[in-house]
C-alpha cells in the first residue's frame, strides 16, 4: 500500500512540474525561463526537478514528448487511414492531416500548441544540437514517413527547391501560430474569440495558400 501511494506522489509531483514548465515555455520561452521560476510555479524544489528529470534540458524534452506525441500519432492515424482503404493521400488531404494533428496538440490544454512552435523554432537555431538529436532520434522515423509522402506529392521538384518549400511550409506554421493572438486581436479587434475554434480556422485558411505554394511551378534559374 505504501509503494502504491508514493508512485502516485511521485508522478503527480512530476505532471505537476511539466504543467508548470508548459506554461511558463509558452510565455517565455526555453531559454529565458529560470528553474527557480518553475519551481516556484510547481510549488517544488530543486531536487524534485533534477530528481524526476535530471536537469533543465531533460525537462525540456519530456515537455516536448507532450507535444510532439500527440502531434505523431494524430499523423499516423490520418496516414492509417489512407493505407486501410490502400490509397495515397495527395497534397490537400496531407496538409488536412497536419492541420487536424496540429488541432489536437492544441486541444491537450492551453499551452501545448504554443510549446511545440517554439520547440520547432529552436530546433532551428545551430546551438541547439542537443535538441535537434533528441527529435531526430525520437521522432525521426514517424516523421520521415509523413515526409515520403509530402516528397511523393510534390515529385516534380527538385530535392533543393522541395527542401526549400518544406521550410517555407514550417515557417508559416510556426509564425502564424506563434503568433496567433495577437494575429486574432489585429483581425478581429477588441472581440473575444473561442480559441480552439480559431485555431482550426486560421489552419483551414493556411492549407490552400501553403498547397499552393507546394504545387507552383518550380521557378528555372537564369544562367
Amino acid at each position: 500500500m505504501s509503494v502504491e501511494k508514493s508512485t502516485y506522489q511521485t508522478s503527480d509531483t512530476a505532471s505537476r512540474i511539466i504543467h508548470a514548465a508548459e506554461k511558463l515555455f509558452a510565455e517565455q520561452g526555453f531559454k529565458e525561463t529560470t528553474m527557480r521560476q518553475i519551481t516556484s510555479q510547481a510549488d517544488v524544489n530543486l531536487a524534485a526537478v533534477n530528481y524526476h528529470f535530471g536537469s533543465k534540458q531533460g525537462l525540456i524534452q519530456s515537455v516536448a514528448q507532450h507535444s510532439l506525441n500527440p502531434l505523431c500519432d494524430a499523423i499516423d492515424a490520418g496516414l492509417d487511414a489512407f493505407n486501410v482503404q490502400q490509397q495515397t493521400p495527395g497534397l490537400d488531404a496531407l496538409l488536412q492531416i497536419l492541420a487536424r494533428a496540429l488541432v489536437r496538440v492544441h486541444q491537450r490544454n492551453d499551452y501545448s500548441l504554443a510549446v511545440l512552435m517554439r520547440l520547432l523554432d529552436q530546433a532551428y537555431r545551430p546551438i541547439q544540437q542537443e535538441l535537434q538529436g533528441f527529435i531526430r532520434a525520437e521522432y525521426g522515423t514517424r516523421i520521415s514517413v509523413f515526409l515520403h509522402y509530402l516528397r511523393q506529392q510534390a515529385m516534380p521538384l527538385s530535392e533543393r527547391e522541395f527542401f526549400w518549400r518544406l521550410h517555407f511550409l514550417m515557417g508559416s506554421v510556426i509564425f502564424t501560430l506563434s503568433n496567433m493572438h495577437a494575429l486574432i486581436a489585429l483581425d478581429q479587434p477588441g472581440a473575444e474569440p473561442d480559441a480552439a475554434a480559431e485555431v482550426e480556422h486560421i489552419l483551414q485558411r493556411m492549407v490552400p495558400f501553403i498547397c499552393a505554394g507546394m504545387a507552383a511551378p518550380e521557378r528555372v534559374e537564369a544562367h
